[in-house]
């Protein structure tokens, strides 16, 4: 039986790299984090330099380690210019190949390896919640989602492509994650909705899928530890909601002024996202997904209601 626990976390310096390697330290795991910016030993884990395209020294902290996860992506909160464009696919999809090449070099390889991808990569929509076994990826000009959707295919074919048949796989096909890292949604709504300006956005019968930070790295951790569980995989809790109730939800229990918050028109976030240099796409497509795969294999989400959720995160602010 393994004793000594090693995880390699590529692209693991943004939110939710940074929330995986205080759990696994937290659990007495040795945490390497490949980095385009390495700063050496940073207490709890370690960082080692890689450049996300090619295999280099980098290389030789795969041999023998439990687990790799890819979280490497150039970030989709900009404006999909053609430079940003490639700039996303590319980040993804190169880091992805380098790795499994990197595995299939190895003498020992790594027992498992878990892959970021996209829960956008389901069908819009504001039906039935769609789950693992749907196959339905079809982009739809009203959601504006062409371009995510053919990033999500690619990266899932490049991690599918990888020749590493001594490492087990796992798609993470990750929602919304709650939590407070630059790149988490909640400081930003949460801020919203305290200055009165948190009501629904677009049409608000938009779906939106989520996870909170602790549930997500026990999923990762649980998936790690379940030698049965390979392929594309949903982190999203149980119970999707409305954009409107969403807004809802922020301003009760993050205290809007006299309860109220102002809507935001389709137009008003067109021109918010021009001068945000983002797109409105992450914001207006419905998104409606669960998790089949976890709730069969026994996990428990200890979040399963986003108002929950939501005061857990306050009660840690309070602190």
């Amino acid at each position: 039986m393994q004793t000594h626990q090693r995880i390699i976390l590529a692209g693991g310096s943004g939110f939710l790299g940074t929330q995986l390697a205080q759990h696994f330290s937290a659990l007495g795991w040795e945490v390497v984090v490949l980095t385009r910016a390495p700063r050496g030993s940073q207490g709890a884990f370690r960082e080692c330099g890689w450049d996300g395209r090619t295999v280099g020294p980098w290389a030789a902290e795969l041999e023998g380690a439990t687990a790799v996860i890819n979280l490497t992506g150039r970030s989709v909160d900009c404006r999909y210019t053609a430079k940003n464009r490639r700039e996303i696919l590319n980040s993804r999809v190169d880091s992805t190949r380098v790795i499994g090449e990197a595995i299939a070099r190895c003498a020992k390889p790594p027992r498992v390896w878990l892959n970021s991808s996209t829960a956008t990569l389901y069908r819009h929509t504001f039906g039935p919640a769609w789950d693992e076994t749907s196959m339905d990826f079809t982009a739809t000009p009203e959601a504006q989602d062409a371009f995510s959707v053919e990033v999500g295919l690619a990266w899932e074919r490049a991690f599918k492509d990888a020749r590493t048949p001594l490492t087990r796989k796992v798609t993470l096909r990750i929602t919304m994650v709650l939590g407070f890292g630059s790149n988490s949604v909640f400081p930003v709504l949460r801020r919203l909705a305290r200055l009165g300006l948190g009501g629904a956005m677009g049409s608000g019968r938009q779906y939106v899928s989520w996870i909170h930070e602790a549930d997500f790295c026990r999923a990762v951790e649980w998936l790690i530890a379940r030698d049965d569980l390979s392929g594309p995989v949903n982190l999203a809790a149980p119970n999707p909601l409305t954009n409107a109730e969403m807004m809802r939800l922020y301003r009760e229990v993050c205290g809007a002024p006299l309860g109220v918050g102002l809507p935001a028109t389709e137009w008003m976030l067109e021109v918010g996202a021009f001068f945000l240099r983002t797109e409105t796409e992450l914001i207006l497509k419905s998104r409606r997904v669960v998790s089949r795969r976890l709730a069969e294999s026994g996990f428990e989400f200890h979040f399963t209601q986003l108002a929950d959720s939501l005061r857990d995160l306050e009660r840690r602010l309070a602190r």
